[in-house]
This record gives C-alpha cells, structure tokens and sequence, in this order.
C-alpha cells in the first residue's frame, strides 16, 4: 500500500497546518446544493417498496418490474450529459434549480400515472432531473469549497443519498396502510414537495467562483471568495491562480464551454487523457463491484433499514476522515475490505447452496460479510468516487468532465440492476459474488497504480499530480533506494 509521504499521497507539514475547519457559509452552500441528491436516494428506497404495489395495481410481468426499477440509471445518463454543457453556459446554481424543476415535474407526473406507459415516461423525466442534480451539486460543491476542506464538503451528495434511502423506507411505511391505487402513487409523488421548495432555496445561493472568472465577472468571484476563505488575501490569491488557471482574460466573456469535447477526448494532453481514465475508472468499479446487487439480494436475508443505516452511519465517519488521511489511503482500504466481505459472501452463499441441510453459521457469516461490505463501502469507496471526480478536471473541462463520470457511473449501475438475477442463474449466486470479488481487486490493482493523492491541493494545482502512474513512480522509487543501499 502506498506510503503516507507527500510524494505518496501523505501530507507535509505546511500541508498538515493548512487542514481546518471550513467557514460556514462555505458549509451551508454545499449542504443547500448537495440535498437535491438526497432525491435520487429517495428514488432507490421509495421504489424498492413501491413496487410490489405498483406490479398488483398496474398488472405487469417482471421483466416490466426490472426495466422500471433500473431504467432510472439509463435515463441519468441523458440528463447529466446534457447538464454538463448546460453548467458552462447558464451556471452551476442554476442548473441546481433547473434538476429540481425537473424532478417535481417527473415526481407530481409519477404520482399522477394512470398506466405502465405513462409511468415510464414519468420515470424518463424524473431520470433527466436526477441526472442534473448528480452532475451539478458535486460540480458545484467543489468549486466553492476551501482546499482544506474539499473532502468533507464534497461528499455530502453521498450523505444526502443515503440519508435519501432511509426516508424512502419511512414513506414505504407510512403510506403503506393506504388504498393500494392511492399508496403508492404518494409514495413517488411526494418527492415533488422537497423539490419544488430546493429550486427556489438554492438562488438564495452565490455562482461558482471558478464559473464567474470562466465568463469574465472577477469582481463578483472575488466576492465569493472573501466569504469562503478565512481572509482576503488569500482570496486574492486564489482568484489570481484560477484566472491562470482558466487562461481567460480580464475582458473575456467566454467561458461557455467552446471545444471543451475536443480537448477532452479527440486531443487531450498527457494529463487530462490520465485525469480521464482514472474518473472513468473510479466510477466503473464503484458500481461494477456489486453495490446495488448486494443490498438488492440481502434484502430478503436481512432488514433493509439495517443496511441503510449502517450505510448512513459510515458515509458520516468519512466525511470526517477524507481531509484527514487523504482519499488514496482510504480508498484502498475501503476497496480491499470490500474484496474480502465479496469472497467471504461467496463462499458462505456457495457452502450454504451445496448443503443439504440448513446451515445457521453460513446464513450468519454472510448477513455479517454484507454489513461489513457496505460499511467498507460507505466509508471509502462510496463518497471518494465524487469526491475524487470532481476535484481532479481542469476548470475548463470540469463540466463535461464531471458529466461523463456521472453518465459511466449510471449506465454500469444500471446494467447491473437490470442483469443481476440472469447473472446469478447462470453462475450461481455465489459465482455472481465471486465475480463482483474480482472486479473490486482489478479495482485495487488500478486505483494503485493510477489515482495521486489530492489531499489539501487547490483545484487549481490537480493538472500536475497526473501524466505519470503512481504505483510505477513508486515501484521505481523503491528500487532506487535498493539499489543505492546495495
């Protein structure tokens, strides 16, 4: 594992003086924008109630059942595509507002739907508002969190998402006694409520600083600035460094977003081709490591309330961890905890599937193995995904950079949402897990080899942590000091 000096991904001591804690406006701004994501986590554990009710009501066949519960992933892809483009050229508190607009439409029509093809497209619209919100409160919590305190502030979204999942559970039961036809229908339709009151809540809100220098206006980023950093000076200093940093003039008003694919992926620098590949890859094995499949199958082993709240329990430990040890330590240890519970979940499920007796001891290693994955889960791999995407694009690619890694991210969760039950019939339950085990320490192998520390560094300085592998940097250090003692 890799060691906690600075060129390691540690921090030195002028970085360790510079960790404290973050002013409260800065707070309240990511709290403001990060509750729209607390929608999609409403979304995933109202629906997992919702549906029983909705396949007696609408009389549908399971595989209706699998494309209504997974398609909203597929649909994200759209809206957060489209947001990205949209943040560069409207803002990114403003496309905060436009994803809540969105999800009150795509929640009252939920509410409202009178058969399986209506609830669809109310499933497509919500999907687009979703994909917004995902997109656009990360993109902007970054960029108006001091560099000391980036981790905590940023991965509040995951909070929201979970703190999400547990009220959908609270609205599966409180609606539940109701009339079938009417229960469900205000179990999806009262996400409308926190919506509509959050698009009017977050104009209350300023502009991304780094978005106001992209279209020119310094002395209203300035102003941001002095309210999110401790002093004016070193206001100053970080709008001189994202002015550099964006390569926009004082006079210029263009900032919306011009060439930004092209710079992306037909002709990236060394860098940014790095920064590309390690926010596709952190999002391809946050969910192809099985998260949604684990909770989705132990629900029928273990209460669903217990895996939300342990869930919950951990996201909260690493907000409090990222600016402390640093998102390269944690993550590799979230990932490689993760990898033991899915083979333990495996052999147990596998032992439990060959007997012919029952076995109490395989039931109870795997509920425990499924309660230590999601808490490996939560505290690492789950909130550093956002975290780690959303800090690492230059300011001129953040944007769409950020979009792209929400979209892998939707799409992968979606494939195995929609797949899992034919994959499990065709390897087994616990080959299934065994296979979820192997992609989390491919996982591993490249978040070594691949991710920088990013630890206390501004958004203006990530360009030149990346260009070069940091397990092969470190390998060739390691053999350089044997050498040299030899």
């Amino acid at each position: 594992m890799a060691g906690l000096g600075p060129e390691n991904g540690g921090v030195s001591t002028q970085q360790a003086a510079f960790v404290k804690k973050p002013k409260m406006f800065a707070v309240a701004c990511a709290v403001m924008a990060s509750l729209t994501s607390m929608l999609l986590g409403y979304d995933i554990g109202v629906m997992s109630g919702a549906i029983m009710f909705i396949k007696k009501d609408l009389k549908i066949n399971d595989v209706q059942v699998e494309i209504l519960v997974g398609v909203l992933n597929l649909y994200c892809l759209v809206g957060s595509i489209v947001a990205g483009k949209i943040a560069d050229w409207i803002g990114r508190r403003y496309t905060i507002a436009m994803a809540n607009v969105i999800i009150f439409a795509g929640s009252l029509f939920m509410g409202f739907s009178v058969n399986y093809a209506f609830l669809m497209v109310s499933r497509f619209v919500a999907g687009i508002g979703v994909g917004f919100a995902l997109m656009s409160a990360v993109l902007y919590t970054s960029e108006i969190s001091p560099a000391s305190s980036r981790g905590f502030l940023t991965s509040f979204p995951e909070v929201c998402i979970n703190s999400g999942i547990l009220l959908g559970y609270v609205s599966n039961y409180a609606f539940s006694k109701l009339p079938m036809k009417i229960g469900w229908r205000l179990m999806l339709g009262v996400g409308a409520i926190p919506s509509i009151f959050l698009a009017f809540a977050v104009l209350a809100m300023p502009e991304s600083p780094r978005w106001l220098v992209m279209q020119g206006r310094l002395d209203e980023a300035k102003v941001v600035l002095d309210k999110t950093l401790d002093t004016k000076e070193e206001a100053q200093l970080r709008l001189d460094d994202i002015k550099e940093a964006a390569k926009i003039p004082q006079d210029s008003t263009t900032g919306n977003g011009e060439g930004v694919w092209r710079q992306l992926l037909l002709h990236p620098t060394p860098a940014v081709k790095h920064v590309l590949i390690c926010a596709i890859g952190i999002h391809f094995f946050q969910q192809s490591s099985g998260i949604a499949a684990v909770v989705s199958y132990n629900g029928k082993l273990l209460a669903t309330i217990a895996i939300g709240f342990f869930k919950t329990i951990f996201v909260l430990v690493a907000t409090l961890l990222l600016d402390k040890i640093g998102r390269r330590v944690l993550l590799l240890s979230s990932v490689g905890g993760m990898v033991v519970s899915l083979a333990t979940i495996g052999f147990s499920l596998t032992i439990a599937d060959h007997s012919e007796t029952k076995l109490t001891w395989a039931i109870v290693l795997c509920m425990t193995m499924v309660l230590a994955f999601v808490s490996f889960f939560a505290i690492g791999m789950g909130p550093i995904t956002n975290v780690y995407m959303s800090e690492i694009f230059p300011l001129r690619l953040r944007a769409q950079g950020v979009s792209m890694g929400v979209a892998v991210n939707r799409v992968v969760s979606g494939i195995i949402s929609m797949t899992f039950i034919s994959l499990y019939k065709a390897i087994t339950i616990g080959g299934a897990f065994f296979l979820f085990a192997g992609i989390a320490t491919v996982g591993w192998v490249f978040f070594y080899v691949c991710m920088p520390e990013t630890r206390g560094k501004t958004l203006e300085e990530m360009e030149c942590l990346f260009g070069k592998l940091v397990g092969w940097k470190e390998a060739s250090k390691k053999m350089n000091d044997v050498t040299v003692e030899g």
